[in-house]
């Protein structure tokens, strides 16, 4: 049987109503904040985008004396892509329950669709879960943690220095070496358990160091970037305790905004095939919310690292 046939206008007309696609759209972003600290391209009109990239800048010579001669130089560009892949889930729904006027269906789905969304999208981007072939190949690695590289905290005196500072032999903290390759930290990502550490980071008379950055503002921040903790159990703290970054370098662009089939006829199966719910034998109703977007980090050439494969625009602190 298909996966798509539709319920009556009626059935379907009660369970979404026609700005719920859009408000979904508009809540993965808000709760995401990988997505939210990122650059969103306009929307893609095909799979696959062509973004040309500075692969080379130009350089500007003095002349010497009033005669001399004037030297050339030159700008290249290379093709990065973005792909669009396919994000989806089916909430499978007893007919029983829509059949309760009383009961908001929607109400308690739409949260769980956007959060699903999203959860999947940031396992992808950071580490790698289920990643599509094409992120990989345009991120530069399964998920930007294996990308990045990791600082380890228990090489510094303390959590300030590895964050903020550099050792006494003028190795680079957490920041500073994001700022080696060109690039200004414009926001982290942490695990939860970064909160109270940073609260527990004190100056000689015993006294928070990060407390006007972070308790006086209506966000935490450190050096004047945002932090954000997600409670989605998103973050791997054995991996990354936080994850900084200039997160204008990733870019993402929507091909598909969310779009639904409403079955109740059809067979649901898992990985082997097997029949795990039969909608009509079941009296049940499925809905599938699929959405398409692609992600990239074209990585352009600046002059302070010119060189692609030492040039990243991330960094993970790691215990």
């Amino acid at each position: 049987m298909p996966y798509n046939t539709q319920m009556t206008e009626s059935g379907v007309s009660s369970l979404i109503p026609e700005d719920v696609a859009s408000e979904i759209l508009l809540d993965i972003p808000r709760m995401n904040p990988v997505l939210a600290m990122s650059r969103r391209l306009p929307n893609m009109s095909r799979a696959q985008r062509r973004m040309p990239v500075m692969s080379a800048l130009a350089t500007a010579y003095f002349v010497n004396g009033r005669t001399g001669l004037k030297q050339t130089t030159s700008v290249s560009w290379e093709d990065k892509y973005i792909d669009a892949e396919e994000i989806a889930v089916i909430v499978p729904i007893a007919q029983s329950l829509l059949d309760d006027a009383d009961y908001d269906i929607w109400g308690n789905v739409r949260p769980e669709i956007s959060r699903a969304f999203s959860v999947a999208i940031t396992g992808a981007l950071l580490y790698g879960t289920n990643i599509p072939a094409t992120w990989s190949t345009n991120l530069g690695a399964a998920g930007l943690v294996t990308l990045a590289g990791s600082v380890s905290a228990a090489a510094y005196t303390d959590l300030y220095e590895a964050i903020l500072g550099e050792t006494a032999a003028a190795t680079s903290g957490l920041y500073g070496c994001i700022e080696e390759d060109g690039f200004m930290v414009t926001g982290n990502i942490a695990d939860l358990s970064m909160r109270r550490k940073l609260r527990n980071v004190r100056d000689s008379d015993g006294n928070p160091i990060f407390k006007r950055s972070m308790q006086d503002s209506t966000v935490y921040e450190l050096d004047g970037s945002p932090i954000y903790f997600p409670t989605d159990g998103t973050i791997t703290s054995a991996s990354s305790l936080m994850i900084a970054g200039q997160w204008d370098q990733l870019v993402y662009a929507m091909r598909q905004d969310i779009t639904y089939t409403i079955a109740d006829q059809g067979v649901i199966q898992d990985g082997t095939g097997a029949i795990v719910y039969n909608l009509f034998q079941q009296d049940m109703v499925a809905l599938r919310a699929v959405m398409r977007l692609g992600v990239a980090l074209p990585n352009p050439i600046n002059r302070v690292q010119p060189t692609a494969g030492s040039r990243c625009a991330f960094k993970v602190l790691v215990a």
